[in-house]
């Protein structure tokens, strides 16, 4: 079989993909939601290309070309971003492929070529096209309009492919964060030694090169491309070989016991378990910092900057903070324990005993957001009757949103391997929807009842909302246990197959 009929044969395999997925009929459902959200993501597209014209036209000491030029620093940064949400790498994706009797590069191959051509990096030219029809075409001409699009288009795959390869040696250790740091770093070094000015004129001449018909503008931004593809082709296998020829290290750990925990049953000893899963196990541990690294990010952003001081702002940031331990971790309750759910369904009630347990350590963790934004309530800038109210929301109605998953993941979530796992993607829109309502919905209440009641009558409604649904927890939380036994054989086929 020749390389193109590979390529076309393993197309075909990736447009079904989705339909033989475990989770492929309740996507269809949540799918609506998530195209909802591209809707508004479109329209504010729209309105930023308004602006932008606007703020071009008005220019006077740059061209169009020259002023959109000057701001593609700040859209690559964006751009590199928004890749960890929505793009997988192509080491995510290649376990059903590695392993047949083709050409060890094909796979990899053919999935940087579809990263290349994905849909995704023209979402940038809902704002480019816009844009060049209110400022570009009539001032600058058609050619140098094409040739601003060239350029940007070829940008945006330079980024796709750099952000695959930082993707990969994250996956590794954090600290290759470092690494995009560093290189931002340098890309607005113009603004840090000679100030904003500088850096826009100096960005400008990309611009300014382009108008004057110079070839460069496409030969470094293509060569770049090139040598990126070169370095992720070899990135990515790499890391796939390394994973899938690994041995095994085994480390010996000094398991420890909690008494105040052993005092609690089963309860406390599945509390242990979560505890213990949380430092032992890679992903898990990973998560678990991350979820960390921001919640203390924004908390030092809160508490030393006046950035986020508006009110809306205010009740956004204070609530992310509280919920972003649910939404990158409880979101995916029980994928975890597909590793081992057959264990957990020999005995009646364990189930519910595990969902119990984990409900009593997010609660606690609540209180690290919770001890980080006590310096903005000693600055002045927020009250603590909102910080607990919020506190409360969040372990009442907004755990009791991401608990609901529970009855619909089905999908293992591997424990420590990261590329060749066959849950490697993130493709459940129900998560993807509870974490929309955890997010928009009290921030829609919050809005709605400053606005009728005022302020404190506003948390305190949001402190009874949160007390009714922990005081209910154990209700919601049976409920939660009796739906899944329900569909407890279909939930098992899912875990079992996705391992």
């Amino acid at each position: 079989m020749k390389k193109l009929d590979l390529f076309k044969a393993l197309r075909k395999h990736r447009k079904l993909a989705n339909k033989r997925a475990f989770n492929f009929e309740q996507n269809k459902v949540a799918k609506y939601l998530v195209w909802v959200v591209y809707a508004i993501s479109f329209i504010y597209m729209l309105f930023f290309a308004v602006i932008l014209s606007m703020a071009a036209n008005d220019s006077r000491s740059m061209t169009t070309i020259e002023f959109i030029m000057a701001i593609m620093p700040f859209i690559l940064v964006i751009d590199f971003l928004l890749r960890f949400t929505v793009q997988q790498t192509p080491s995510q994706i290649v376990k059903p492929y590695i392993l047949l009797p083709i050409s060890k590069y094909t796979s990899i191959d053919f999935l940087i070529l579809t990263s290349l051509f994905n849909g995704g990096n023209f979402t940038w030219f809902i704002m480019f096209i816009p844009f060049a029809l209110m400022s570009l075409v009539f001032s600058q001409g058609i050619w140098i309009t094409l040739g601003f699009f060239l350029c940007a288009y070829l940008l945006i795959l330079a980024n796709s492919q750099w952000y695959s390869i930082i993707r990969a040696y994250i996956s590794d250790s954090m600290a290759w964060w470092l690494v995009p740091i560093a290189v931002y770093f340098l890309m607005f070094l113009p603004a840090i030694l000679k100030g904003w000015r500088f850096m826009f004129n100096f960005y400008a001449t990309i611009g300014t090169a382009i108008s004057t018909g110079s070839i460069l503008p496409y030969l470094i931004p293509l060569v770049l491309l090139l040598l990126l593809v070169f370095i992720n082709r070899k990135v990515q296998f790499s890391h796939i070989w390394k994973e899938l020829a690994k041995v095994e290290k085994t480390k010996a750990y000094t398991s420890k016991h909690y008494a105040f925990l052993e005092k609690r049953g089963e309860v406390g000893q599945y509390i242990q378990l979560e505890i213990k899963s949380t430092m032992r196990n890679k992903n898990v541990r990973k998560a678990f910092i991350y979820a960390v690294s921001i919640v203390f990010i924004l908390s030092i952003l809160i508490s030393l900057t006046d950035v986020y001081d508006t009110k809306y702002m205010t009740n956004f940031w204070c609530l992310y903070n509280f919920v972003i331990f649910g939404a990158m971790l409880l979101v995916k309750v029980m994928c975890n324990e597909g590793n081992y759910i057959d264990c957990l369904m020999v005995r009646r009630e364990n189930i519910l005993k595990l969902l119990h347990a984990k409900y009593f350590f997010y609660c606690a963790i609540l209180l690290l957001p919770f001890v980080l934004m006590l310096p903005t309530v000693f600055a002045g800038k927020w009250s603590i009757f909102m910080l607990i109210s919020y506190a409360f929301f969040t372990a009442g109605f907004q755990y009791f949103v991401l608990f609901q998953m529970a009855v619909y993941n089905k999908q293992t979530t591997p424990l420590n391997t990261k590329f060749i796992s066959k849950s490697g993607i993130e493709n459940n829109y129900f998560q993807i929807a509870a974490e929309m309502v955890a997010f928009i919905l009290p921030m829609i209440l919050v809005s709605v009842l400053q606005t009728t009641l005022g302020d404190n009558a506003s948390y305190a409604v949001m402190f009874v909302i949160g007390l009714v649904f922990i005081l209910t927890y154990r209700i919601w939380l049976r409920n939660i246990y009796h739906r899944m036994m329900k569909k407890k054989y279909e939930l098992l086929d899912g875990f079992r197959s996705s391992r």
